[in-house]
């Protein structure tokens, strides 16, 4: 999607704030099946996240330890039983060649790779805010500067900046804190070039007139006037932020240079994985699958998000989106 389209739907979106409500919003979200089917599936991922230790206490495992007992070391390693070692000790089966629990390396691994997700949007979209608004309010070469900055950051390889900066970092460091500190630092420049766009726009506007009339600074004017008026587009592009930072997580660690072992992510584990996907392959199948369910969910939900807080915008879901949402529209409109 380019940088315009999301600058001009998160413009509609602006507009469409002001005139609706939380319990508006959350109607038209509840109204598309995909959407609301999504967010289910969202709030599971990051319950079983969260409650990772618990889970894993309940099946009586640890991400951690070794069963040796459980792998064939005669055929390299290969776990014993059908399908990885499914039984009602392993409920995923085992990890091969070390035996370690596959059900509590999972959800663990769902702490580490949705924690990264959440830390890096929100440090691409505090960066991005504060570089949009200080753009749109500052002096005219304060906006030339930091317009020129942002176009550089756009132009830079996310990929090959987070390899090199990852690579040279010491092992010391946090790895987890690191990939969102990379991510976030690095990605920020679209939030920017929308929170700009729509600053310039509502700074000509009454109410933004009157509150500079009035005598209150533009850091003022900013934190209340515009602020709140940004919400909507910010929130719908962190919606769309969100599962692209899933997927860079998961590809760092899959070249080498994400979440370092024993520590578990789904992108590490996809890493070890590529060796095993004919003797093993539930132990490829379970983190790929995982991380398209929720890459997915992800998207769907922040479509949804985009249509909830713009009515007057079709969904570009085709399944899910109902009738209901589709009546509930055209009353909007005629209103």
């Amino acid at each position: 999607m380019s940088e315009a389209l999301l600058v001009q739907e998160a413009g509609a979106a602006t507009a469409a704030a002001p005139a609706s409500g939380a319990r508006q919003f959350w109607q038209r979200l509840r109204a598309q099946r995909a959407a609301a089917v999504a967010a289910a599936v969202v709030l599971l991922l990051f319950l079983a996240a969260l409650g990772a230790p618990l889970l894993a206490a309940l099946a009586g495992q640890d991400p951690d330890t070794y069963h040796p007992d459980l792998v064939d070391s005669a055929a390299g390693g290969v776990p014993i039983g059908s399908f990885g070692g499914i039984g009602a000790d392993h409920w995923l089966g085992v990890e091969p060649q070390t035996g370690r629990d596959l059900f509590a390396r999972i959800v663990y691994g769902a702490r580490v790779s949705l924690g990264v997700a959440v830390a890096a949007t929100v440090l691409q979209v505090a960066i991005g805010v504060a570089v949009g608004l200080a753009a749109a309010l500052g002096r005219r070469w304060v906006d030339q500067i930091l317009s020129r900055i942002t176009d550089i950051n756009v132009a830079l390889p996310l990929m090959v900046i987070a390899l090199a900066l990852l690579a040279i970092v010491p092992a010391s460091f946090p790895r987890p804190v690191l990939i969102a500190l990379v991510i976030g630092g690095i990605n920020w420049a679209g939030t920017s070039k929308i929170v700009r766009a729509q600053a310039l726009a509502l700074k000509s506007l009454d109410f933004v007139e009157a509150a500079r009339l009035a005598g209150r600074g533009r850091w003022s004017i900013a934190r209340r006037e515009l602020l709140p008026s940004l919400a909507a587009p910010v929130i719908t592009y962190a919606a769309l932020l969100f599962p692209v930072n899933i997927t860079v997580e998961a590809a760092l660690s899959f070249l080498g240079v994400g979440i370092k072992p024993p520590t578990p992510s789904w992108g590490q584990m996809l890493t070890e994985a590529d060796t095993w996907y004919q003797s093993a392959p539930t132990y490829l199948l379970l983190p790929a699958g995982l991380l398209f369910v929720t890459v997915l969910a992800l998207t769907v939900l922040g479509e949804g998000v985009r249509t909830a807080l713009d009515p007057r915008a079709a969904s570009r879901l085709r399944v899910g989106t109902g009738r209901k949402a589709r009546r509930e529209r055209t009353k909007e409109q005629a209103a």
